[in-house]
């Protein structure tokens, strides 16, 4: 898989601009690069470019470019949705009738974007996660009427460099996918947090709890990553009657226990991306 994505962005043709090379920016663009795009093929617009922009400025990636702006292949939109109003009509001059725009800005929609951009631009609204930092992030995509069987497919490969791709047909699902795997992160982060804690109160060192947090939580992970089961039976294999887990899970999966928690918290997650859509 990986060979065949580094085939297709070692095709790509043009320029490719990214707007915005903060924390996932930097990500997508470490993910080209080792899949073959070419540096001087790239254009990045960031107020703050950090260590890896200038370094690859070296190589002829672009920064911050001045005067007319030219078509590009593509534009990825990564900056804060908060600061969209102000960063996409800049974009606007790269945009041509061939050009593919990828947005993965939170909440910000289809609507939004086409009415911030060149009429009859061909659009991809993604949402990836932070585990992209290491390759093995998940992004859901929606396109609009515009996008071409072929841009889908570039959109699909300038994603997966950061890891999977789903995609969906109603765009209204994005505001969950937001606050289930864009947000979840931070979840499984709060669960190692609170493991450890609670491995302290009942007396082990704070050092070798939070050590036993951490591997733990990223061990099982990386278990039902390789396995073909799902969770539930994974789960129950861990699970003997009338035994130590079991005791525990008593509590976890019993009324207003982690479940009930936990779609609760996603319903607020949702809620908010639908407010930053405006």
């Amino acid at each position: 898989m990986a060979n065949r994505d580094a085939l297709r962005l070692r095709k790509f043709r043009g320029t490719l601009v990214l707007a915005g090379a903060g924390k996932m920016g930097g990500a997508m663009l470490e993910g080209w690069l080792a899949r073959g795009l070419k540096a001087n093929q790239i254009v990045v617009i960031e107020p703050h470019p950090g260590k890896l922009v200038k370094a690859l400025a070296r190589r002829g990636l672009r920064i911050n470019p001045k005067g007319k702006a030219n078509t590009a292949g593509a534009v990825v939109i990564a900056v804060k949705p908060q600061t969209a109003p102000e960063a996409l009509p800049p974009l606007a001059g790269y945009v041509g009738k061939g050009t593919l725009v990828l947005s993965i800005m939170a909440g910000r929609t289809i609507a939004f974007l086409e009415r911030s951009l060149p009429e009859g631009a061909a659009i991809v609204r993604a949402m990836p996660n932070t585990p992209a930092a290491i390759g093995r992030g998940i992004s859901v995509a929606f396109a609009n009427v515009k996008i071409s069987t072929g841009q889908r497919k570039q959109a699909s490969d300038l994603l997966a460099a950061i890891g999977k791709v789903e995609w969906v047909r109603d765009e209204a699902l994005m505001d969950a996918v937001t606050a289930l795997s864009g947000s979840g992160p931070a979840y499984l982060f709060l669960l190692a947090e609170a493991m450890a804690s609670a491995g302290i109160a009942a007396g082990l060192p704070p050092a070798l709890a939070t050590r036993l947090a951490r591997e733990t939580v990223t061990g099982s992970a990386e278990l039902m990553h390789r396995s073909d089961l799902d969770a539930a039976t994974l789960r129950q294999n861990v699970t003997s009657p009338g035994g130590t887990t079991a005791a525990a899970l008593e509590i976890l999966m019993g009324p207003g226990g982690f479940e009930r928690l936990l779609t609760q918290a996603i319903v607020a997650a949702t809620r908010r991306s639908r407010e930053l859509a405006g």
